[in-house]
């Protein structure tokens, strides 16, 4: 599997989770054309019971085909085929493209701002939550503590209208990183990279900054690509003759 950001050097790609193969094997029914367009899935118990998952499982994966844009899911009639190939995922009430574009266009400047204002107290406050999220080990509070760092950084740069901008898309925030950590494994990098944006803001490095936070973006950027790209080739596919993958319930 083709995972860029799931790895460090000299180190082995992370282990697939039970989520990311009943994805895998969903995303690749429906590519493979086994569900078309408009094709209802099956029930969540046929499911279940044909994956041998949990429901908890199954539903994780069931949102993931959501957000990469390729089911719906309506209340009381099920999920939905509503497109074969995954285009540009979708979080909250932006798409991955618009978001990314705007987080370049924001982000990277409010860096170099951070940098020449931030104040004793946002540098506490940012090496607080970094020390905080290098030690969570639940991903959902991780989540919130990255849509928080960045609305520190905002914070830092001495402008209400920055700190705006960033409180308008930080769900949208929180379901990219949700996402990402999920199929990118990218919550070890994201650390480090966020202590490099740290690092610039104590110096008081305004091009620093603005590198660390490209850097942090262009890395986020990848792993979207890379995971919109990922076909049946590179993904954890079931073995010959299209079985579906068998992880246990609770996994």
């Amino acid at each position: 599997m083709n995972l860029s950001d799931s790895r460090t050097a000299g180190q082995p790609p992370r282990r697939v989770s039970a989520m990311e193969a009943v994805l895998a094997h969903l995303r690749d029914a429906i590519e493979r054309g086994d569900y078309a367009v408009g094709d209802k899935l099956p029930s969540e118990a046929e499911l279940c019971r044909t994956l041998e998952i949990s429901r908890p499982v199954l539903r994780e994966a069931l949102r993931a085909l959501q957000t990469m844009g390729l089911t719906v899911s309506k209340t009381g009639k099920g999920t939905f085929v509503v497109a074969r190939s995954v285009e540009d995922p979708t979080f909250g009430d932006y798409t991955a493209s618009d978001l990314m574009e705007v987080r370049r266009h924001v982000e990277i400047p409010v860096a170099g701002y951070a940098a020449r204002r931030r104040t004793p107290e946002n540098l506490d406050h940012l090496a607080h939550l970094l020390d905080r999220m290098e030690r969570e080990t639940d991903t959902t509070a991780w989540v919130a503590m990255d849509t928080l760092f960045h609305l520190g950084v905002a914070e830092a740069a001495q402008n209400p209208v920055f700190r705006r901008v960033i409180e308008e898309i930080r769900d949208a925030l929180a379901r990219q990183s949700a996402f990402l950590n999920e199929l990118g494994g990218r919550r070890e990098q994201s650390d480090r990279e966020h202590r490099a944006i740290l690092r610039a803001l104590t110096d008081g490095s305004e091009g620093d900054a603005t590198a660390a936070m490209t850097h942090h973006l262009d890395r986020v950027g990848t792993t979207l690509t890379d995971i919109v790209r990922r076909g049946r080739q590179d993904g954890p596919t079931p073995a010959a003759g299209h079985r579906a993958p068998h992880p246990r319930p609770g996994a």
